[in-house]
């Protein structure tokens, strides 16, 4: 056929056609999600750290023993029978450091086995099995894990990632008022000062590197993700330990985490950001060391949720801070109505798992850790994850906790699934 295609490709051309033609298109939300962002910063606590925890705290391994006591003592308070207990397990936890008897008073827990085993093969200084919620993101996204910013000597153009296990919302020196003089060891205090303000200042030291003028850095982070984890529940846990009722950081704390908070968000959209996501906060009272910090003789039984025996007030404080924390998002969005704020809910989704474990493959004790050693939970403050003597789950995709505070690589998928179809969708407001 002169000037034509022969019959047998004409034909298949054809069906190429039929073929493009009825077979689905990726979603349009998918497509824009992956075109709109081409770097994620990051800031938090150690649900986002991706390894800046070791870098901060590399330094207390050098300590000579008399800072480790006072470091130590700082962290732990005697107990009614007269032996050492945490005076509040998160913050350890939260730190991925081990304090504990024995010539080697800290190791940090985020550098050993079996951290890391289950995606990594090895520790990566993730406080937990495999990835966390942010690389789920990332992954989605089609962006490079985010590299920790302490812990990285390569480019940050595709992103950063400030967060800090430990990380406070208020800057530290907060929570050491009233103490005695500041001394030489003053800067090993617990809680070290990875506060979100120290964190901006880390981001805005990075600035000049990545764009020179303001429409450059406009243009820029323009095209970026700022994601802001979760914060505010180690600010809690440290007033806890200062005496502070819960009724006490409902009225004064909250409102002064969340303007820390919403004053950071605030700076960042000054730099140029146009597409922020925000993390609520975690159920407290659901966290296995919460419960270990609140458990006694005396311990009513109202105050423990029947159907999933969290603490309901620690809870109504997780609530009332993502209440207030939408609240000012919402302000926000209203005075800039040209940045997309999306609120990621942190809660709910873990007191589904909670609630109703087998649902999303978790195994029915839910609040049992997969990480840990003897005790409530197979929650230990003597014998952490990683420390001789503990014990690891067989299938840690089983289990929504991994060492206590933090969550299992198949819990912090099943949460950031919910997440991706927020920032997916940039009309959704709140996921």
């Amino acid at each position: 056929m002169a000037g034509g295609y022969p019959p047998r490709a004409a034909v298949s051309l054809l069906l190429l056609l039929l073929m493009l033609l009825l077979s689905p298109a990726p979603s349009s939300a998918a497509l824009s999600a992956r075109r709109r962002y081409d770097s994620i910063f990051v800031f938090g606590d150690s649900f986002t750290d991706t390894g800046n925890n070791p870098a901060v705290f590399a330094r207390l391994d050098s300590l000579n023993p008399s800072v480790v006591t006072r470091s130590r003592k700082r962290l732990m308070v005697l107990n009614g029978a007269g032996g050492w207990c945490l005076a509040f397990p998160m913050g350890l936890i939260s730190w991925g450091w081990a304090v504990g008897p024995g010539p080697s008073v800290s190791s940090n827990l985020v550098r050993r086995p079996p951290y890391g085993n289950t995606f990594f093969g090895f520790p990566t200084g993730r406080n937990c099995d495999g990835r966390l919620a942010i690389d789920f993101i990332a992954e989605a996204l089609g962006l490079p894990l985010v590299p920790p910013f302490l812990a990285h000597d390569g480019s940050f153009r595709r992103g950063a990632n400030f967060a800090v296990g430990g990380a406070t919302a208020i800057d530290a020196a907060f929570f050491h008022d009233g103490e005695p003089p500041a001394g030489a060891d003053d800067k090993y205090k617990f809680p070290l000062n990875t506060s979100l303000g120290v964190q901006m200042q880390w981001f805005e030291s990075l600035v000049p590197s990545l764009c020179a003028t303001t429409k450059e850095c406009e243009e820029f982070f323009g095209r970026s993700l700022f994601f802001i984890g979760e914060l505010g529940f180690n600010d809690y846990s440290f007033s806890l330990t200062k005496g502070k009722s819960v009724q006490q950081l409902r009225s004064l704390l909250v409102p002064h985490v969340i303007k820390t908070i919403s004053m950071a968000i605030q700076r960042l959209i000054k730099h140029g950001a146009t597409s922020l996501v925000v993390s609520g906060m975690v159920p407290a009272g659901c966290e296995p060391p919460i419960l270990e910090f609140f458990s006694s003789a005396d311990d009513p039984a109202a105050s423990y949720d029947p159907r999933t025996g969290c603490l309901k007030e620690m809870n109504d404080l997780s609530v009332h801070h993502n209440a207030l924390l939408q609240e000012s998002l919402e302000k926000i969005r209203t005075k800039r109505p040209e940045v997309e704020i999306i609120y990621a809910d942190f809660f709910s989704p873990i007191m589904e798992a909670v609630e109703s474990p087998a649902k999303f493959g978790f195994e029915e004790d839910a609040l049992t850790v997969c990480c840990g050693g003897p005790g409530r939970n197979h929650f230990s403050t003597v014998i952490v994850c990683g420390d001789p003597g503990s014990t690891t789950c067989k299938d840690p995709s089983a289990r929504l906790f991994w060492d206590g505070a933090h969550l299992t690589e198949a819990a912090n998928r099943y949460i950031a699934d919910g997440w991706l179809r927020g920032i997916s969708s940039p009309a959704t407001a709140t996921n």
